[in-house]
């Protein structure tokens, strides 16, 4: 028996996620990463390889934030930009993330 590591199993969730969802330009799939910084989410048409809107916690208006209110504000720019792109639904791939 192979002894997995919190990574390993993450990666393996996210496989198997990956396997079931699949965007597409009417439908994008929005995909979050999470990390002890920050968090970044954006929009991808898998059909066509794009990225259709992002947004990273880098930028100005969510660097000085807590976590909450980073991940908050996040899916607020989010979906104004994905509004902007012309998206209206979106399939959510949680990345591994139970």
């Amino acid at each position: 028996m192979t002894v997995m590591t919190k990574p390993q199993r993450r990666l393996k969730r996210r496989r198997r996620v990956r396997a079931k969802i699949q965007g597409t330009a009417k439908r994008p799939r929005i995909s979050v990463f999470r990390s002890n910084r920050g968090i970044f989410a954006q929009l991808i048409d898998d059909e066509s390889g794009r990225t259709l809107a992002s947004v990273n916690w880098i930028e100005s208006d969510l660097r000085t934030l807590t976590g909450a209110e980073q991940a908050a504000k996040a899916g607020e720019l989010l979906a104004q930009r994905a509004k902007a792109a012309g998206v209206e639904t979106v399939v959510f791939d949680r990345g591994g993330y139970q």
